[in-house]
């Protein structure tokens, strides 16, 4: 018999049901088990030690072959990162069938969940090595992503005032219009 990824949200296991369902009912074989890693470090620099650290531990505690190794250097907070676009990409194509991380928050700081949702649908189950610690180093990446959080709202928010006052000068720049004369009745 095959065996059946688990899915780790907070400190509780989740099954697939398509993949209990399978083996219960004994319905399409269980497909062999090929897994995908994924690292990522907060920052641009500085930080390769810790890429290859979190790489060599997961492809230690392997169980199948590795097919593909995912990396990012970018905020955990961030929609859009390289490495995490090609990884759900192929995980559409069905290139692997988990996905593997040191720690959850490697995959993303906040809404893991969606992600981990999101591939299972694709028939990938995500695995976390350590599902009850925080990652090494992770208050001083917290800040960081706290400070991108901050600067992000900072933007968005000196964006809306600058419009609103531009649309204030513009509408103290232009001339009103000068009243239509009026109509007389007969």
């Amino acid at each position: 018999m095959g065996k059946v990824g688990v899915v780790w949200v907070g400190r509780e296991r989740r099954f697939p049901s398509a993949a209990l369902e399978l083996l219960v009912g004994g319905g399409e074989q269980v497909r062999e088990r090929r897994e995908a890693l994924y690292v990522r470090v907060s920052g641009t620099t500085g930080r390769e030690s810790s890429l290859g650290a979190q790489e060599a531990e997961l492809r230690a505690s392997a169980c199948g072959e590795v097919v593909a190794v995912f990396r990012d250097r970018a905020s955990g907070m961030r929609e859009r990162r390289p490495g995490l676009d090609r990884l759900l990409k192929r995980a559409q194509a069905r290139e692997f069938t988990h996905l593997r991380v040191t720690h959850e928050d490697r995959l993303a700081r906040f809404g893991a969940a969606w992600i981990t949702t999101l591939l299972a649908r694709d028939r990938v189950a995500v695995e976390v090595l350590h599902p009850d610690s925080a990652a090494p180093g992770d208050s001083e990446e917290l800040l960081t992503d706290f400070m991108y959080l901050v600067a992000s709202f900072s933007g968005r928010l000196y964006g809306i005032r600058s419009r609103q006052a531009r649309r204030r000068l513009l509408a103290a720049a232009t001339p009103a219009p000068a009243p239509a004369p009026a109509k007389r009745e007969v």
